[in-house]
């Protein structure tokens, strides 16, 4: 089924008036919010829960887009190396990527 330019249009319309709307709810109250302190401990891990729910598919199931398995576990091999040596993020992912690229090359 393809979709026609007036179909794309309001389908970009629909979908940036409910990303407006959703992120201005944060926006809408006078005053900070009070979160509980066990609310504000759960949302310090949410960032790693959420590359965790992104890379752990790909790397963890048979078939994926992202080439044999022993390159993925090499990237991602690289990746925790770095992670456990640095503890910083953005290196974190960068160093999984060069890995990644690297023996993609190699293969």
């Amino acid at each position: 089924m393809t979709m026609t330019t007036l179909g794309a249009v309001e389908l970009t319309a629909g979908m940036t008036a409910v990303t407006v709307f959703s992120r201005a709810l944060f926006l809408l109250p006078r005053h900070a919010w009070r979160l509980p302190s066990r609310l504000r401990l759960a949302l310090r891990f949410a960032p790693a829960a959420a590359l965790a729910g992104v890379v752990a598919p790909e790397l963890l199931l048979a078939g994926g887009n992202a080439g044999p398995v022993w390159i993925r576990l090499g990237a991602a091999g690289l990746a925790s190396g770095y992670f456990l040596a640095r503890r910083q993020i953005l290196g974190t992912i960068v160093c999984g990527m060069l890995g990644y690229w690297l023996l993609r090359l190699l293969a």
